[in-house]
This record gives structure tokens, C-alpha cells and sequence, in this order.
């Protein structure tokens, strides 16, 4: 999984001098090793996930970016471009082998390098549709990610040689597009912050399929990550989310296998559990550091990064959000 470059203000916070998930050089995911597979899921609708995606997921390990391809009789619209040229490689020889109809448009859900590195190795004539919030910060911060990418995944993985595209459609804060592919119309959805300020969710009503992007990581026992610190407000989009989902739609998060809407209760559940824990810590007058050691919420682990991501950044980020009101 991908970290975006936070703010110093939420590195100090976490306490730690770099946000690394990497740990004595062995990067998160490999981006030379990972195979995509894919899952048909309806007729021209198709999830990318890793090969090792489920197996991970099912022992709270970290998968590789997943994402997708929808198929009308127009073209076809790519969710992700991956990290690399080896893996952008790999989805677009799999969209090859389900369709002979051409890429027409590339969706990056964030800025994050894993879902957004590979737009370069797309035709020229793919449409690349992103955030504003996401454009502009690739525009001003492309070298340091690539920096802090290269820290986590790894040199050598491809990503040095990443250049910035600029994208062909964007979608401004709060709003929506619709893009036609002929017998499939295909929603491009900012439902609020979710993780980065510049989220997109990708929405197949026909086939009731709802691509996340990294707001939603995996399935339990994966959890969401406070990297701006907006517990709040991460919150209440994830509330919207699943209240927009018809009770039978699939979802396919930023690092796994499909799930169901009702998988999202679990981590609208773990994100509920650390604002009411939270809140009452500061209630009760405690530092940062007493706050961290005493919202432990075990109840939630089982996530492989469970340690970092809970007590290292979602409960530091939780108490600076909580402590501003």
C-alpha cells in the first residue's frame, strides 16, 4: 500500500521522522514479483486484483493494488493504471485478452503512486479522469512521492522513470461525472474526504459494482488509514458510501478481493469505535501518549499493519481532529 506525503504537521504528530511502511528494506508489496489476475464479475465488468489478493486478505496481509475494467460498446474504461510499467503492462495484456475495444478512459481514484504511476504507459488516446484535489498535488509533489515511493516499495521497482500525464477530465470537489460506453453509463463519484481530499469512487449501476480505491482498503480484518487526520469527516463519507449501495452491490476495495456492502460496517464500526474512545480520552484530560496506550481496541486487530496504522497514525490523527472542536 501506498502512503501519500503527509503534511509535517501529521508526521510530528505520528512521531515519527518518516512515514515507512517498509521495514529493513523488504518493500510493503513488490512490484517486480506481483501477477494480476482477473474476476468477471458481469457481463463487461471485470476486478484486477493481484493473484495472492485473497489469500492476503484472509490473514490481514498487504495486497497489491487492485482495480478494474468496464466494457461497453463504445470502449472500455480502466480503473487504476497500477504502479509501474510491469504492472500496467499486466492490465492492459488482461483488458486485451477480454476485449478487442479500445481504452477510452483511465480512472485514478487518488493520487497515490500505485493507482496513478502507470497513466504514462497509457495510449495517447485513453482519457485520464482524476480528482482535482489529486491533479493538483501531483502537479507540486510528484518528485518527493516518487522519493517516498521508492523508500517503501523499493528502488529498482520502476518508478524512477515515472513521469506525470496530465489528465483529460476532472471532477471537481463534491461532485460527479457520468462517462458513456455505449450500452454502460458509469459514474465517477467524490462522495467527501475519504482519505487524500481527492477520492474517486467508480460506480457500474447495471452490474452494482463499486470500485473504492484506497478509502476502503480490503475486507476485515483491514483498516482505514487516517493519513490527513480527518477522522471526522472520513467518517461520515464512508457512512454516505454505504448508504448509497443497494444491499446486494459488490465492492471492490483499493488492496483486495471483492466484498459486500455490509463489509463496510466493519470499518464505518472501527472508525465509530475510535472517535467515541478517543473523545472520551480527551474528556478525561489524557496527552496524546496516554491516549494511544489506552485506546488499544484489540477487538479490531488481525490487519498485518494493525500496530502502525491504529495506535502510530489513526488514533494520533483521531485526537488532533477530536481536539480542534
Amino acid at each position: 500500500m501506498k502512503l501519500k506525503l503527509v503534511s509535517q504537521s501529521i508526521a510530528a504528530l505520528v512521531g515519527v521522522a518518516s512515514l515507512s511502511l517498509a521495514h529493513a528494506g523488504t518493500p510493503v508489496w513488490d512490484g517486480n514479483k506481483v501477477e494480476m489476475v482477473s474476476e468477471k464479475l458481469a457481463d463487461g465488468v471485470h476486478a484486477y486484483y493481484a493473484k495472492d489478493a485473497r489469500e492476503l486478505n484472509a490473514k490481514g496481509g498487504a495486497a497489491a493494488t487492485s482495480g478494474g475494467l468496464i466494457v461497453g460498446t463504445k470502449g472500455a474504461l480502466l480503473i487504476e493504471t497500477m504502479l509501474n510499467k510491469r504492472l500496467n503492462a499486466q492490465v492492459q495484456a488482461l483488458s486485451k485478452k477480454i476485449t478487442s475495444k479500445p481504452i477510452l478512459y483511465a480512472v485514478n481514484t487518488s493520487s497515490h503512486g500505485d493507482h496513478s504511476y502507470g497513466n504514462v504507459y497509457l495510449p495517447a488516446a485513453t482519457k485520464i479522469v482524476q480528482h482535482v484535489n489529486t491533479k493538483a498535488y501531483i502537479e507540486n509533489h510528484l518528485a518527493d512521492d516518487k522519493a517516498f515511493m521508492i523508500q517503501n516499495f523499493g528502488a529498482g521497482r520502476g518508478i524512477e522513470e515515472i513521469k506525470a500525464r496530465q489528465p483529460d477530465l476532472l471532477v471537481g470537489a463534491g461532485s460527479r461525472i457520468s462517462l458513456d460506453l455505449g450500452d454502460k453509463l458509469v459514474e465517477i463519484i467524490d462522495f467527501g474526504f475519504a482519505q487524500t481530499g481527492g477520492d474517486l469512487f467508480v460506480w457500474e449501476p447495471e452490474a452494482k459494482v463499486l470500485w473504492t480505491g484506497n478509502p476502503i482498503v480490503a475486507a476485515k480484518p483491514g483498516l482505514p488509514w487516517l493519513l490527513d487526520g480527518k477522522l471526522v469527516a472520513t467518517l461520515d463519507t464512508l457512512r454516505k458510501v454505504y448508504a448509497f449501495l443497494p444491499a446486494d452491490a459488490r465492492v471492490i476495495p483499493g488492496h483486495g478481493v471483492a466484498m459486500g456492502r455490509e463489509d463496510i460496517k466493519w470499518h464505518i464500526d472501527y472508525l465509530a469505535a475510535v472517535k467515541q474512545n478517543v473523545q472520551a480520552a480527551i474528556d478525561q484530560g489524557l496527552t496524546l501518549e496516554q491516549t494511544v496506550k489506552q485506546v488499544a481496541m484489540p477487538e479490531f486487530g488481525g490487519y498485518s499493519l494493525f500496530g502502525w496504522v491504529h495506535s502510530g497514525l489513526n488514533v494520533p490523527a483521531a485526537y488532533k481532529d477530536l481536539s480542534k472542536k
